[in-house]
């Protein structure tokens, strides 16, 4: 089992690699899910992979941020130039550049990124056709989940990985909205600004009831190990090398079966929120897991960075050599040295003297040439050739041991690489002749369900709901959980369904695609696929897809523009889903009987935020409604609109879609959304 370590910096690459890392993951400038952290240029990129590269440790990219038309060309710039440093594997969310790569560089070696959303076996298939080498699981899943995942990735070649410590955040990875729509910084582009860590209250104010624990799994690691894991993932590259060190220290002594209390002491003194959480790998949901960082963990932290100093203060000797040393008289001195890798490399000296008084003998040879220190190498086998009565200085040993070492360093570090020019291919545009924008209108139940459906198009409703009030003339889109937990129950409720006449589906993730798709469903995306270019709707649509939901923060220049490539459409109207959540935060303060699947959050400010339950999930959606119905010439663009209403009467809901028919201006307080905001 792999133990893969966060690198911010190279600082904390170099905590990591000396801490038992058997893998690093950072990002570049730009592209990368983290991009507060310091992260890695061209040339700093080069240096740290030619240092992991000697000590034997893989080095992976990141490149997992949602990607904009504009930057297609240079995310698979920044592929090139990484893989040419050589980079061992990239960690991809975006499907258009996951699409984009599998044609202009198969030789690339990618990872699906905890961005997809990937947490049930059916998005294996799809994965697989993409040429997914390795998955990152969403952290919301049970042992057992997690198990049943393993068997069936291992029947199709694909490795499973684990974030096993770390920061846990509230949402989903690759669902949130929240810091993009209430301060403008997109976590789905790297630039969370962690608003979940202020107040918001699901009772008395001062909660904190989107603040979770760090999550912690390092006492399950062999459990972890034994049911097919092939990689255990350290959250952290906005952290300080001590911590990385101290979390990367704690699994290697765990995987080698060493318990260790002052390693678990340090980690949780060097960061935690009021300790740490396995709420979701145990199935112990609920108000457990909340925390937030207290005066008293920060100043905890202090007690242990003189302990935590000293786990990578000096080299990790973890690549054996085998050394082979011949010592004849009349020659020259040789010494080869060869690693696991195949390389083999040796050096020449002097020859040796007769000896006038001490004979070098055999074990002088072995105690100089195994002197490692200060290197990643230590000798794992050597073997001497000696003639009798020479002899051969210490300082000359020392030093044919010194350039083996130089050049067996460089020849491990060496990457033989000649891939350097790309050409996306073409995604051409479909000739459309549209005169009329659908209008689906999305409940989240059949009371909402309006009296006069003549101006609509479709009626999305949770896939639960029955169905049955609803006009022949509107077509009836079932809306597919966010997140499966049961795929068996999924599809038998698909078959229902097909049998009463639903044919279409709403899919927000690449199960529920591939799930609805098996049972030949039309398939309408949601904006939780994060499509914002155009090879991300020819994937979509090669998946399966035949309508798809643009990403609500897309710009709506380029959200028009990508209209012309496929049947596309935006969310134009309602409450943003700003999470989605496996762990209520209302559960923190009262029960399922008294909540009723509908109740709020309310920030530091003052404003509320509904909270909707479904089966095993709850969503928090936004305080305001997106208002565009006066953007009428925009909206024309589009192949169909979606009205999100959440906690509208079936009388506000028939007057907002009236007031879209008319193009009315807003009557109440509404947002744009990020529509018009060119976010970064």
């Amino acid at each position: 089992m792999e133990i893969l370590s966060p690198a911010g910096n190279m600082e904390c690459l170099i905590a990591a690699v000396r801490s038992g890392a058997d893998a690093v993951y950072l990002g570049l400038k730009d592209f990368s899910a983290r991009k507060n952290a310091e992260n890695f240029d061209s040339f700093t990129l080069k240096t740290a992979i030619e240092y992991c590269r000697i000590r034997g440790v893989k080095v992976y990219v990141a490149i997992n941020t949602m990607i904009k038309e504009k930057e297609l060309n240079s995310a698979v710039n920044a592929v090139f130039d990484a893989y040419n440093c050589g980079a061992d594997a990239f960690i991809v969310s975006d499907l258009g550049l996951i699409s984009v790569l599998n044609n202009v560089l198969p030789s690339a070696v990618l990872h699906a990124s905890t961005q997809m959303t990937v947490h049930s076996p059916a998005a294996l298939n799809t994965l697989k056709s993409y040429n997914i080498k390795r998955v990152v699981l969403a952290r919301e899943m049970s042992r057992e989940k997690i198990e049943g995942f393993c068997q069936r990735a291992k029947e199709l070649g694909i490795e499973v990985e684990v974030f096993v410590h770390g920061a846990l955040c509230m949402c989903v990875s690759g669902q949130c909205l929240l810091s993009s729509v209430l301060g403008g910084r997109s976590g789905n582009r790297g630039l969370c600004a962690g608003p979940c860590r202020l107040e918001f209250s699901a009772g008395e104010k001062g909660r904190y009831d989107l603040s979770l624990k760090d999550l912690s799994l390092i006492d399950y690691i062999k459990e972890l190990e034994s049911i097919g894991v092939a990689s255990i993932k350290i959250e952290g590259r906005m952290k300080r090398p001590e911590y990385v060190a101290a979390a990367t220290s704690a699994c290697r002594s765990s995987l080698d079966g060493k318990g260790d209390t002052n390693l678990e002491k340090a980690l949780k003194d060097v960061f935690s929120r009021s300790g740490f959480t396995d709420g979701y790998y145990t199935g112990k949901t609920g108000k457990n897991m909340f925390g937030i960082r207290t005066k008293d963990d920060v100043l905890s932290a202090n007690n242990s960075f003189s302990y935590i100093h000293s786990l990578y203060r000096n080299e990790r000797q973890s690549v054996p050599l085998n050394i082979f040393a011949n010592v004849k008289y009349g020659e020259d001195i040789t010494l080869t040295l060869k690693d696991n890798n195949g390389n083999s490399i040796t050096v020449k000296g002097e020859k040796p003297e007769k000896a006038k008084s001490k004979c070098t003998t055999s074990d002088d040879i072995i105690s100089a040439l195994s002197k490692f220190g200060g290197t990643p190498y230590f000798a794992d086998k050597i073997d001497i050739e000696l003639d009798e009565n020479l002899f051969v200085s210490t300082s000359l040993l020392n030093l044919l041991r010194r350039n083996a070492t130089e050049k067996i360093s460089i020849a491990r570090a060496q990457v033989c690489l000649t891939k350097t020019d790309f050409d996306i291919p073409n995604i051409n545009k479909h000739n459309k002749s549209k005169n009329h924008t659908d209008i689906y209108v999305k409940l989240q139940s059949e009371s909402q369900i309006p009296d006069d459906l003549s101006f609509v198009d479709g009626i999305i409703l949770p896939f639960e709901c029955d169905f049955s009030n609803i006009s022949s003339s509107v077509t009836k889109i079932a809306d597919l959980p966010r997140y499966i937990s049961n795929e068996t129950q999924v599809q038998k409720r698909l078959i229902k369904l097909k049998s009463i006449g639903v044919n279409t589906a709403y899919c927000g993730n690449l199960s529920a695609i591939a799930l609805a798709n098996n049972l030949s469903f039309e398939i309408i995306t949601s904006n939780g696929l994060n499509c914002s270019n155009s090879h991300c709707i020819n994937a979509l649509e090669n998946s399966g897809a035949k309508k798809i939901t643009l990403s609500a923060e897309c710009y709506m220049p380029s959200a028009k523009d990508l209209s012309g490539y496929a049947q596309t459409g935006i969310i134009a109207y309602g409450r943003l889903p700003l999470m989605l959540t496996k762990n209520c935060p209302i559960k923190n303060v009262k029960n399922c009987n008294e909540c009723k699947k509908q109740s709020e959050l309310t920030d530091r400010l003052g404003k509320k935020f509904p909270v909707i339950c479904r089966e095993e999930y709850s969503e928090v959606f936004n305080s305001t409604p997106l208002y565009l119905a006066d953007k009428k010439a925009d909206l024309k663009c589009f192949d169909f609109i979606i009205l999100n209403f959440t906690t509208e009467t079936k009388y506000e809901v028939s007057d907002i879609i009236k007031r879209y028919i008319k193009g009315d201006i807003p009557k109440q307080s509404f947002t744009r959304g990020v529509y018009y905001k060119d976010i970064l």
